[in-house]
């Protein structure tokens, strides 16, 4: 469809269904749903950046990166509860061979963006910052290829790290993160552990002065994975 010419979005059904109730739409049908589809993503607006087909290759290698990691945790959770050595040992080896396979895995990925001019810029950049590594600068290049072209209001919104008020007259509710690029966010997230206590000095006064103002400490943290 981009071929032709068309915009394209891919919408949340949750979007559609809303958009609906909001016309008391209730009839339903493939030829209404067409309609009632086209007619909500004409309503949305929202970055419209065209997909990049080199980094949608790149992110089913990173979520097979992701999945073994996932592996990874649970193996170690397993080693927990086991005494014999043997077992240990076996356990032990299998998380040992599943952290070669994610080196080798991240060094492709590395490799592939490399081969491009623009992204290998692009990797070096998001590198500089302290206490992002390789890890997080390739799921930030392959998770958002938005990055640089679109605010950072927007940005944190994509990473699923922006807070949404929730007040409503005089009640002043907490404020929460939601939606978002989960994998993204994770990544982010894990970074800004370390960044926000050792490796990124405008992170480490970020969270000083945050839990100084009473913030919680998961409170502050996601604020320094907002910032990073």
């Amino acid at each position: 469809m981009r071929d032709k010419g068309f915009t394209v979005l891919v919408l949340q059904p949750i979007q559609v269904k809303a958009y609906a109730r909001v016309h008391l739409r209730r009839a339903k049908n493939d030829k209404l749903d067409a309609v009632l589809i086209a007619a909500c993503a004409a309503t949305i607006d929202q970055p419209r950046i065209e997909p990049d087909d080199r980094l949608a290759e790149l992110a089913h290698h990173l979520t097979f990166v992701e999945q073994i990691e996932e592996d990874i945790a649970r193996f170690k959770v397993r080693l927990e509860h086991i005494g014999d050595p043997r077992l240990r040992r076996m356990v032990m080896a299998d998380i040992a061979r599943l952290k070669t396979r994610r080196s080798a895995e991240l060094s492709r990925i590395v490799a592939a963006l490399r081969t491009h001019d623009d992204l290998a810029r692009r990797l070096d950049l998001v590198l500089s910052i302290p206490g992002v590594g390789e890890r997080t600068a390739i799921a930030l290049i392959v998770r958002m290829p938005e990055l640089g072209r679109v605010t950072r209001e927007e940005a944190a919104a994509l990473a699923g790290l922006a807070p949404y008020d929730d007040d409503s007259g005089k009640h002043k509710g907490q404020r929460h993160i939601a939606g978002g690029r989960g994998r993204l966010r994770r990544s982010l997230f894990a970074a800004a552990l370390p960044a926000a206590f050792r490796w990124n000095k405008a992170l480490i006064d970020l969270y000083a002065r945050l839990t100084a103002r009473g913030k919680a400490h998961k409170a502050a943290l996601i604020a320094c994975a907002r910032k990073l």
